[in-house]
């Protein structure tokens, strides 16, 4: 028999199913409870209802573990890479050597843009956040490829999901140009997946870029630790609006919206601004840590809504940063000297550990970054960059489910009772 969980409303007793995970997650199914008892759960913010069953990433904030598809993170930073990370989020499975070789040729041919598409760029200002750019490309490439708005099988789901794994880069690093003023760099096919990413980044017409090794890797991993991350905001969102039967492109360009947050994936930019106040000499350490602790201000890229321990996402990116800035020549990078410091105050006082407030994957995120040369207005969009495998994987399983149904949340109201409608010449101003 079944374990359930009991609900003593006043006189009734109501029996609720209890879901046990491969991890051992358990929840209390409250599917019927609003049909057979007429009450809901609140549950603001959704810290503690479960949306739907995955079999994608699995997260254990107490342990710090994550795990894409069953292997751990610290093995995949440092055995695989960004596009073979990918193929594992979005296909369920480690690709063979074949079928690696074949998804690579597929990025390269639909790494390019329609021409006609080329012209979206020039409605937007110089000035214009390349999170806006990218959300409004990736939505418009939908109605290039309208034949692709019901991937209704596994050959058009993989091309689908190829040519936005492909042409992200190239919009990213097109909205760029066009943010400083340079022309645009096309793609070369030749290229891996990073490299050409930077090639398009920073080459110009006549010197093309040729970036470091270390670079490159430094790159990979920062694309494969932010893959995917659960039932994220993001996340989330993607699943919700492909609820709806919204096609792939259209909700992943709602997740790119949602990502745009300060508090999603503007956060690593908080922490570089929170660094570059100290070496401006507007704060110290101490002084920051004591304004955090009166809550004064806060302190981006330490605690985490689900992880309890230390990000095991940091440790990796912690020590990508010191081998990055090393190879550049940057062994006394003063933002990564200041960033050392700030950890160490905030894991040597009891307000921080007490809270479990450890560094998360924000904090040397930024840093890794700026040592690659892509300015704060691009952070987001490389958290896009990265992040989308995890949405296409998530918005695949939720269209691929039969149980699908589309989300919609219920609200405990709290506004006023029925009233009565009153002429404007009775109003009382």
């Amino acid at each position: 028999m079944s374990e359930t969980a009991k609900l003593i409303i006043g006189d009734e007793t109501y029996e609720l199913p209890i879901v046990v995970g491969s991890e051992g997650e358990r929840a209390i199914d409250t599917t019927s409870l609003r049909q057979d008892s007429g009450y809901i759960t609140l549950d603001p913010g959704y810290a503690n209802t479960g949306s739907c069953k995955s079999a994608i990433t699995f997260v254990n904030g107490e342990k710090g573990v994550l795990r894409y598809r069953g292997y751990p993170i610290e093995t995949l930073a440092e055995q695989s890479s960004f596009i073979e990370t990918a193929m594992l989020l979005i296909f369920g499975e480690l690709p063979t050597s074949q079928e690696r070789a074949d998804f690579r040729t597929l990025l390269g041919e639909q790494e390019f843009l329609h021409t006609d598409l080329m012209h979206h760029f020039e409605g937007f200002p110089a000035s214009g956040s390349p999170m806006a750019i990218l959300s409004a490309v990736i939505n418009s490439l939908g109605t290039f490829s309208p034949d692709l708005y019901d991937v209704v099988t596994p050959d058009r789901f993989r091309l689908a999901a190829a040519k936005l794994m492909s042409k992200v880069r190239t919009i990213a690093a097109f909205a760029f140009r066009k943010s400083i003023g340079r022309p645009i760099i096309y793609p070369n096919t030749k290229l891996g997946y990073c490299h050409n990413f930077l090639h398009m980044m920073f080459s110009m017409p006549y010197q093309i870029f040729e970036p470091r090794y270390e670079a490159i890797d430094a790159l990979e991993l920062f694309l494969i630790v932010h893959a995917d991350h659960e039932q994220n905001c993001s996340c989330s969102t993607v699943r919700m609006v492909g609820s709806s039967e919204a096609n792939l492109f259209a909700s992943v360009a709602s997740g790119i919206c949602a990502l745009w947050g300060r508090l999603h994936g503007g956060a690593n930019v908080g922490v570089i601004e929170t660094l570059q106040r100290i070496q401006k000499g507007e704060l110290t350490v101490p002084e920051c840590i004591e304004k955090v602790k009166t809550k004064q201000i806060k302190l981006m890229g330490f605690g985490h809504r689900v992880y309890k321990s230390f990000d095991p996402r940091a440790k990796i990116l912690k020590r990508a940063a010191h081998k990055l800035l090393a190879a550049m020549g940057h062994k006394h990078d003063p933002l990564l000297a200041i960033a050392q410091e700030l950890e160490d105050a905030a894991l040597n006082d009891p307000y921080f550990t007490g809270r479990k407030l450890y560094p998360n994957v924000d904090f040397y995120s930024g840093i890794i970054l700026r040592a690659l040369g892509i300015p704060t207005p691009m952070f987001p969009v490389m958290f896009a960059i990265g992040r989308l495998p995890g949405w296409i994987a998530h918005w695949n399983e939720e269209f691929r489910d039969p149980t699908t149904r589309i989300h919609r949340p219920r609200q405990i109201y709290v506004g006023p009772h029925v009233r009565e409608y009153v002429a404007i010449e009775n109003r009382k101003g």
